[in-house]
């Protein structure tokens, strides 16, 4: 590491030098502290390492042209750090020319040190995200006068749910994404607000007609939600509407392959639409409704012991009974 260089890396925001290809040449101790990523690991790297798919095309294009140029370059970025956590940082990239050699020096600046006010904590961003997707799911179940209800505790569910799994799985799942599938699981049947009342609400058994129409719902939600991410083109939202999408398609079909719409098996379904699938089956069982009285919570639970392996994965289904039995 060339002396002057080596200066920068004394600096106590996090620090990374980089050549003209964008590879790392050399990280500072804090840089490792905030990302995770041990220097010795990434030295030769692409800088691209720590994207999150979460910052904006636009903002890689002028980072580029400005370095192309040999300019000096400041911006925003949502950046992964090891453990998939999210990194929101101001970046300075500045080039420096030694020798006969070009280098590049990106000093961080972390942005969830802030005063809120000037910027959006990310608890601020996951309230926003929250309760734009459950305004979202009202509007299209507006029919329902106990939707608010079931879809707050599926929420509730799926949070306790996810924690359970995590500790029993080595903390496998980053918080981010539990709470995106938790935000993303008052969305699971939007697509009801296109099958007609006189079926969706129907006292006894359906005609085999009926039943083809309601298997439609899904279908109809991952419209729904097309056209929304359509319109909304933000950022803030991309991650939740892919998962809402997810679990929207996938949340009805079964273990065994004989769910709808598409008859995945096993593991084929994404994990997301098996975790929020149990929520709402339990849910829905143990909530009185118009056309069908509750069950007990008993009930409920030998209803999914008896689907092991059958609509639902064996695992998940001990799993939340184990939630909810903690929880009880």
């Amino acid at each position: 590491m060339n002396e002057a260089l080596s200066y920068f890396l004394k600096l106590d925001d996090a620090v990374i030098i980089t050549d003209t290809e964008h590879r790392i040449i050399d990280v500072n101790a804090k840089y490792e502290e905030i990302t995770g990523h041990r220097r010795n690991d990434i030295i030769g790297f692409q800088a691209g390492i720590l994207k999150s798919g979460l910052t904006p095309k636009r903002t890689y294009e002028q980072m580029k042209e400005a370095l192309n140029d040999s300019r000096a370059w400041s911006g925003v970025f949502v950046n992964r750090k090891r453990n998939k956590g999210l990194w929101h940082s101001n970046i300075t990239i500045t080039p420096i020319e030694i020798g006969q050699s070009l280098f590049f020096i990106g000093i961080f600046r972390d942005l969830g040190t802030i005063t809120e006010g000037t910027y959006v904590s990310e608890k601020r961003i996951t309230k926003i995200q929250n309760e734009i997707l459950k305004v979202l799911a009202l509007s299209c179940e507006i029919r329902d006068p106990f939707i608010e209800e079931h879809l707050l505790r599926v929420q509730t569910l799926t949070k306790k749910f996810l924690k359970t799994f995590n500790a029993a799985n080595e903390m496998m799942l980053t918080e981010d994404y539990i709470q995106q599938v938790v935000n993303a699981s008052i969305m699971h049947d939007i697509g009801k607000s296109g099958i007609p009342e006189g079926i969706l609400y129907k006292p006894g058994k359906l005609t085999y007609y009926e039943r083809s129409i309601i298997e439609t719902h899904p279908l109809i939600g991952v419209d729904i939600l097309n056209k929304i991410s359509n319109e909304l083109e933000d950022e803030l939202f991309r991650q939740e509407i892919i998962v809402s999408k997810s679990i929207v398609e996938f949340h009805h079909e079964k273990w065994d392959g004989t769910g709808y719409p598409h008859q995945l098996k096993g593991d084929e379904i994404p994990f997301e639409a098996q975790v929020v699938s149990i929520v709402d089956v339990y849910d829905a069982l143990t909530t009185r409704r118009a056309y069908k009285d509750a069950w007990t919570h008993e009930q409920a639970i030998d209803h999914l012991q008896q689907q092991r392996g059958v609509a639902f994965k064996a695992e998940l289904v001990d799993l939340f009974v184990e939630a909810i039995d903690a929880s009880a």
